[in-house]
């Protein structure tokens, strides 16, 4: 649910695993790339389109998850950058 809420924000184009495939939840049967859960926090790695300042996806991203996580903060992380129409 939270890798669907990153998704459907502006700006965000798909969820990245990192630059070595760290970031992500591993559940029954499936591994969920771009979105890491644990006690203390939660983490989004994203990539996205720079047809908006990136500080304000990040907040999108983050307001969009916030009651999911709880009292955990969530950090957003922007991995890598599409240019559209390039």
């Amino acid at each position: 649910m939270i890798a669907d809420r990153a998704l459907a924000c502006d700006g965000v184009v798909r969820l990245s695993g990192g630059p070595f495939g760290t970031v992500a939840t591993y559940l029954p049967g499936e591994r969920l790339t771009g979105v890491h859960a644990d006690d203390r926090a939660v983490e989004i790695a994203i990539v996205a389109t720079l047809h908006r300042p990136l500080p304000q996806t990040a907040d999108e991203v983050r307001g969009a998850v916030a009651d999911l996580a709880g009292d955990r903060p969530v950090h957003v992380r922007i991995d890598d950058i599409i240019v559209e129409g390039s």
